[in-house]
């Protein structure tokens, strides 16, 4: 039998109790966890209660929580603190006065523990050093650090955006609605169009007299990852009416592809960007990174040939140097913008060859801040698209819409309006078809190559603070246009009928370009921060590519001319609306105007 003292208070308001068993002895997390596990040794160590403790510290030491040389150092002071507690007296009275209690080790009948007292000092200095040793656990496995933020966390990056929109679009009177503006990219992703003149159906068209409005949304969220080394990864997705490469716009009211829906249906969401990047470990005035995946536009460039949300599927390489206040740079890539089928056509046992598309581009440019008050960009690319254009099939019998033909794959996977088109299929006469009178499905491709030469620019002016002042523009020209070729099989982007009858001559082009003035706050930073800006836009028919074309400016696409007035105002750093008037008009073909307003409120974080 030993006597102990215990910290109890008040000596006369406590009884004193024989034992004290391991459930409420016991306390302090995973120091206490570790006790427990000790404890059957000890109940067998009845001899005294130094062997009890040798026999916990030895546990904790071959378990690694502690060194030798610390179970040593508690072993000494525990022994102090035992002799000093009984050969000190405190007074009844005082807060920190001792109840005697008497300690055996036993096994109760229930099967309960009953141990030795364990000093507070060992309680203490196991339970720190338990501490420590699964805090650098955790720290070493990534889940905690010294702010108790896992590592992974601070290398990953959530961003995201949301844009609400009120759209008018408005036709004004005159534009001609006979007919003359068919929907080649409907007929082209579904059916074929019958242009026999035994049929007197009116192929799929553009609205060009009915002005509509709508509320749409649109709503992004990514993760941008820090692999380290200089290699990062990025994820985002966005909605999307549509798998349109040019908008991530969502109708409020219809629903998923375009379709007529409403009654709240449900919206998709579509993987908009999913890529990896290298950046090499070069000096901090040089830079090369190397991107594959979905990626952003890489090159330098206004909507006048991408869309602002289009992306980039492929590899590309950005690099620059910069020295003096000017640093040149230069991006080239390889896009894949069309994959056959690899088992085209699926209702045929003998498939066609392969016709795929790519856009190889190069740009090379500089950037100038030679002086404070003026800073300008310019860059000089070359985009060239192949297989992009038509082709005609080799003769084939049509007698149904589910029949195909050799170049049909040779369509266009999505376009918008402008481009030139012909007639794809060389339809065989046949007694079936009523000798070429009926029965004539026809697909449509492009009639011209793109081999699209773009000059860019952006100048900043600061002699005007606090207002600032910048210039945007772009000229292109469509290298691989030959007017002649195209003339000789041209189905649209012509003249009026001659007085004969005869089809008009063909009047599309392959030149644009785009200017605009900006004045304000370039980047909107904090509340009440504002910009306007006017530009003017010319575009004609075969200059770029229409389905990778701004969507916004005359509903999309080519063979447009016009003008657009902004403005932008902020409402916080991060929140700000946008109002835009835009008015475009056919530049060649069947008169046609659209004139588009938009009312924005966008957030982002």
């Amino acid at each position: 039998m030993t006597q102990l003292t215990t910290s109890g208070g008040d000596a006369g308001a406590k009884e004193a109790r024989p034992m004290f068993d391991k459930r409420k002895l016991l306390t302090g997390g995973l120091a206490g966890l570790l006790l427990s596990a000790a404890l059957p040794a000890a109940a067998l160590a009845q001899a005294n209660p130094d062997m009890t403790s040798q026999l916990l510290i030895s546990i904790l030491v071959k378990k690694g929580v502690l060194s030798q040389a610390d179970a040593d150092s508690i072993l000494a002071e525990a022994r102090q603190e035992a002799a000093a507690a009984q050969t000190t007296s405190i007074p009844a009275s005082s807060p920190a006065a001792t109840t005697t209690v008497e300690v055996t080790s036993t096994t109760a009948p229930d099967g309960t523990i009953h141990v030795t007292y364990v000093p507070k000092i060992v309680r203490e200095q196991i339970a720190a050093a338990v501490t420590r040793q699964v805090m650098a656990q955790q720290q070493a496995g990534g889940y905690a650090a010294p702010n108790e933020v896992p590592s992974w966390l601070s290398r990953i990056t959530v961003f995201g955006d949301f844009r609400g929109r009120y759209e008018e679009d408005l036709f004004p009177h005159g534009n001609d609605d006979t007919g003359g503006f068919p929907n080649f990219n409907a007929i082209n992703t579904g059916s074929p169009y019958d242009i026999s003149s035994a049929n007197n159906n009116f192929p799929a068209s553009n609205n060009v007299n009915e002005d509509r409005a709508r509320l749409e949304v649109r709503a992004r969220l990514g993760v941008l990852a820090d692999l380290g080394d200089g290699f990062n990864a990025e994820f985002r997705i966005a909605t999307g009416q549509s798998d349109s490469p040019v908008s991530e716009n969502q109708n409020l009211g219809a629903a998923p592809s375009g379709t007529q829906g409403g009654d709240f249906s449900k919206y998709d969401v579509w993987v908009d960007r999913a890529n990896i990047t290298y950046k090499l470990p070069l000096a901090p005035n040089a830079k090369v990174l190397l991107s594959f995946g979905r990626f952003d536009n890489p090159f330098f460039s206004t909507n006048l040939i991408y869309a602002d949300d289009l992306a980039f599927d492929g590899f590309a390489i950005n690099g620059s140097y910069s020295f003096g206040g000017i640093a040149p740079f230069i991006t080239a890539g390889a896009f894949p913008t069309y994959n056959t089928d690899a088992a085209f056509p699926s209702n045929q046992p003998e498939k066609v060859a392969s016709h795929d598309k790519w856009l190889f581009g190069a740009q090379l440019g500089v950037v100038l801040n030679v002086v404070q008050s003026f800073a300008a960009k310019l860059g000089i690319a070359d985009y060239a698209f192949t297989n992009v254009a038509g082709k005609l099939s080799a003769p084939c019998a049509v007698l149904s819409t589910a029949d195909v033909c050799s170049t049909d794959n040779d369509r266009p996977a999505f376009a918008q309006n402008g481009n030139t088109y012909m007639a794809l299929r060389d339809i065989t006469p046949t007694p079936a078809n009523d000798e070429g009178t009926i029965d004539q499905y026809q697909y449509f491709g492009l009639a011209s190559n793109f081999n699209v030469l773009a000059l860019t620019g952006h100048v900043d002016v600061n002699t005007f603070k606090p207002a600032q002042i910048w210039l945007d523009g772009e000229f292109v020209d469509n290298t691989a246009f030959n007017r002649a070729d195209i003339a000789a099989k041209a189905v649209n982007n012509r003249g009026p009928n001659t007085a004969s009858g005869a089809v008009g001559n063909f009047a599309g082009g392959n030149t644009g370009y785009y200017a605009a003035v900006s004045a304000g706050d370039e980047v909107l930073k904090q509340r009440w921060d504002w910009n306007v800006s006017l530009g003017y836009k010319y575009l004609e028919s075969d200059a770029v590519l229409d389905g990778l074309d701004d969507s916004d400016f005359g509903l999309g696409g080519t063979n447009l001319k016009g003008y657009i007035v902004g403005a932008n105002l902020a409402l916080d750093p991060r929140v700000w609306v946008r109002v835009r008037y835009l008015s475009a008009d056919a530049i060649a073909g069947p008169t046609y105007r659209a004139d588009v307003f938009q009312l924005d409120l966008n957030g982002k974080f």
